[in-house]
């Protein structure tokens, strides 16, 4: 399995000069921990995260640097921190050092890179402009398929995989609640379902899956505490 098959391309992305106020927002609607800054050519500039904002909201009460200490250590890096711990626009904290893959890299290697790296997802760039990005929980759904269907392309496994890629790429769907598992054509959700309008689409969203010989649900309405709109 590659990359373009876990992969989430309904993005969202924020511009380099998108004020912090606006990132915080984005990332509290959303309920998102970080986004890709891309500019207006879709070229992938950095990565902003929480962490970018928490660090920016620490650093008041840091220390006052002692200026003896302050002669010894690089200007540049000094100017740097200053930039990501004042600025006001998300080019003034992303993270511009990034591990980017391909559409072609294998999971194992875009995990490998997720654990050695500690980050929480990784960009998926096509001629340096960013198509997708795989995250942590991209591998989790990965790891819950049949056991040795990573390395098959059986039928049941295909149905999944073009699934999981149509559910990604719609809006409406609760990628984080609701589950697929395919036996023998038939599709079963499981998880939380919001309502039977999302029901419907999801049915009929399974169905348009060349393979599909059926579609069942074993679903339960959500909490309160997991899905707070309806």
């Amino acid at each position: 399995m590659r990359a373009r098959d876990l992969m989430t391309t309904s993005l969202v992305t924020i511009p380099p000069e998108a004020p912090l106020e606006a990132v915080a927002r984005v990332f509290a609607d959303r309920g998102i921990s970080g986004a890709p800054v891309v500019d207006g050519a879709g070229t992938l500039l950095g990565m902003v995260t929480e962490g970018d904002l928490i660090r920016r909201l620490a650093a008041k009460e840091d220390a006052p640097k002692s200026w003896v200490l302050g002669l010894f250590a690089s200007a540049t890096e000094q100017a740097a921190r200053f930039a990501r711990t004042h600025g006001h626009r998300a080019r003034d904290v992303m993270t511009t050092d990034i591990a980017s893959v391909t559409e072609e890299t294998s999971i194992e290697h875009v995990a490998h890179i997720i654990e050695e790296k500690k980050i929480r997802r990784v960009p998926v760039l096509r001629d340096g402009k960013l198509v997708g990005v795989v995250s942590r929980s991209d591998l989790i759904r990965a790891l819950l398929a049949a056991p040795g269907s990573l390395a098959t392309d059986a039928p049941d496994e295909r149905i999944r995989r073009d699934l999981a890629i149509a559910m990604r790429n719609q809006p409406w769907v609760d990628t984080y609640f609701i589950f697929p598992d395919v036996k023998n054509g038939q599709v079963t959700f499981h998880g939380f379902c919001r309502s039977d309008t999302v029901k419907q689409g999801l049915r009929v969203l399974a169905e348009g899956v060349p393979g599909v010989k059926g579609v069942a649900f074993e679903t339960q309405d959500p909490p309160a505490y997991v899905m707070g709109v309806s």
